[in-house]
Order: C-alpha cells, then sequence, then structure tokens
C-alpha cells in the first residue's frame, strides 16, 4: 500500500512534515484541529510538498530524513516539487 510524506506550510510559515496513507484527508484533519498538536495552534495549514513512497516503513524514514533538513533545503525541496 502506498504511503506519502507531507510537508504543509502553517499560517505563521513554519512548515510541518509527516507522513500518512491520504494527504488530503490529512491536511483537512490537521486544518479542523485535529492533527498534530504543533499545527493546532499553527493553522490553517497547506499541502506545499507531497511524495509518494511504496510502504509505511519508507514513508517514516523519509520523514524523519526531512525533519533533519534545514528550513532553506526544506524550502528548496518543495520548489523542485
Amino acid at each position: 500500500m502506498s504511503c506519502y510524506c507531507y510537508i504543509v506550510e502553517c499560517a505563521d510559515g513554519t512548515y510541518y512534515t509527516g507522513w500518512t496513507v491520504d494527504p488530503e484527508r490529512r491536511v483537512a484533519t490537521h486544518n479542523q484541529g485535529r492533527g498534530a498538536r504543533y499545527t493546532r495552534t499553527r493553522g490553517p495549514v497547506r499541502l506545499v510538498y507531497v511524495e509518494e513512497l511504496p510502504d509505511r516503513k519508507s514513508a517514516m524514514k523519509r520523514e524523519m530524513a526531512i525533519k533533519k533538513m534545514n528550513r532553506d533545503r526544506k524550502s528548496r525541496l518543495i520548489r523542485k516539487m
């Protein structure tokens, strides 16, 4: 089953990275205040990057790799999409 690694941009300009099986539904969850604690006070969010991966393990590894990136590198990744 495909999974996705995604980045959303919060209303305050910060990025949040996560993984999911349905990016659109996950963004809606964030915007309803039921997503990650980080995004609850920083909404609304908008999807700025999504990458399809073959399985959950790959998506989780990619999430961790992106979370280790600095903001400039994340911004370059988003622009390449």
